[in-house]
């Protein structure tokens, strides 16, 4: 899938309590483009959940905004005392727009000496694109809530792993 074209007047905030439906119906959307076997729609809950857990917690969830209205092409969600990105999501029709660079450089803006991440092996599109912007494996991780076998990924700013 190639990208929906450049995005227009693009710019970062952070999530408020109105933008939950768009957030969600864009989550299941990139998910379902990405893994079409699992009921993601079923998840909503968890990720809501999952979300406000994180953030009570102190991590900050980005959104990237398109145009003058709040028209959403992506999110992220990094906790900067952890370094751990958690979520990076992009509506499926802007995949391959830039949408998850901007994203990955709100999440630096976060955390600029480093970010941590976990990745299911068999999505070779995040793979790659972690790969593309500096991240490196540096452990297996656990299983998803798929059940599929992960890779934690690390970004430093001076490309060394840290402990």
């Amino acid at each position: 899938m190639s990208g929906g074209g450049p995005i227009i007047a693009p710019r970062i905030v952070a999530r408020r309590d109105s933008d939950w439906p768009a957030l969600l119906d864009l989550w299941v959307a990139a998910w379902r483009t990405t893994y079409a076997d699992i009921d993601f729609e079923a998840r909503r809950d968890w990720l809501r959940d999952r979300l406000v857990q994180l953030e009570r917690g102190g991590a900050q969830t980005l959104l990237l905004l398109e145009g003058a209205g709040r028209a959403l092409i992506g999110f992220v969600t990094v906790d900067p005392r952890t370094h751990w990105l958690d979520q990076l999501c992009v509506r499926p029709d802007r995949f391959g727009s830039g949408a998850a660079e901007a994203l990955i450089e709100a999440a630096r803006s976060l955390s600029p000496a480093r970010l941590r991440l976990d990745v299911n092996q068999d999505n070779r599109r995040a793979v790659a694109f972690y790969e593309r912007e500096g991240f490196m494996r540096i452990a297996e991780g656990g299983p998803s809530l798929s059940g599929r076998p992960t890779s934690i990924m690390e970004w430093t700013t001076d490309g060394a792993p840290q402990s």
